[in-house]
Parts: structure tokens; sequence; C-alpha cells
């Protein structure tokens, strides 16, 4: 098997995938610290390594306590015609939170919801014009 063979697999995708998501959701996390330092605070201690695992973190909670938090709040979210689902985002961030102690910081209900809403958003922008050309453009 030839190298680049090797590295259009779908593993190799998805990998690479996986680690342009945690460094864009990272650098988002940084940039709303910076916009809301009083509501937004993330450890900048060991060279900014906190915030990739706040990404890892966040991401992890995503795969295993979302679904079932969307499971359990599926009929308030269609009642509401899906304006409950940044809730759930929020109540992952809140549970990071604290899960991470002080490392990382969230103050204001309101706030966690603002933040959910631009990091979702944010991730749909890089998902467009990042990670689904770079896909399509290894498949030419």
């Amino acid at each position: 098997m030839h190298i680049r063979e090797k590295l259009n697999s779908k593993k190799v995708q998805e990998i690479i995938r996986w680690l342009i998501s945690m460094v864009s959701y990272s650098f988002i996390l940084v940039v709303l610290a910076c916009i809301f330092p009083k509501n937004l605070q993330i450890d900048n201690s060991f060279f900014g390594i906190w915030g990739i695992l706040i990404s890892i973190v966040i991401y992890l909670m995503n795969k295993t306590v979302k679904p079932i938090l969307f499971s359990l709040t599926l009929p308030i979210t269609a009642l509401t015609l899906g304006i409950f689902y940044p809730c759930i985002n929020a109540i992952i961030l809140k549970l990071v939170d604290i899960i991470l102690g002080n490392h990382l910081q969230i103050r204001g209900f309101l706030m966690i919801i603002v933040i959910a809403i631009i990091i979702s958003i944010s991730n749909i922008i890089v998902d467009k014009l990042i990670l689904d050309p770079m896909i399509k453009g290894e498949r030419r």
C-alpha cells in the first residue's frame, strides 16, 4: 500500500478532522475568554494546554452525556421547536465547568447560553469552511 493511499484512508481522515476540530474549538474558547474575561476564564498555565483539555472534555461529554440529555429533554425541545436545544449545550458546558474546577470558570447561566450558541455557530462555520472542503479535496 502506498503512503498516499494510507493518508487518504477513512481512519486518517477522521483523526485529522478530530484534531482540527479540537484545535479550532480550543481557539474559539480562548477567543471567547478574551472577549468575556469576567464571565469566562480559562487557566493559562502550562502554555495554554487547558484550552485543549477543555475541548477534549467537551467532546467526550458531547459523545456520552449529550445523547442522554437530548433523549430526556426531547419533549421540551419539541414543544419549544428546538429553542431549548442551546440549553442542552449550556448544561454540557456547566458540567465541564464543574468537572474542571478552577481551570474553567463560567459565570452566569445566560452567559453560558450565549457562549454555547457562539460555539455552535463557530463549529458550523469551521465545518463548512475548513473541514468539508479539506475532506472533499482529498477525495479528488
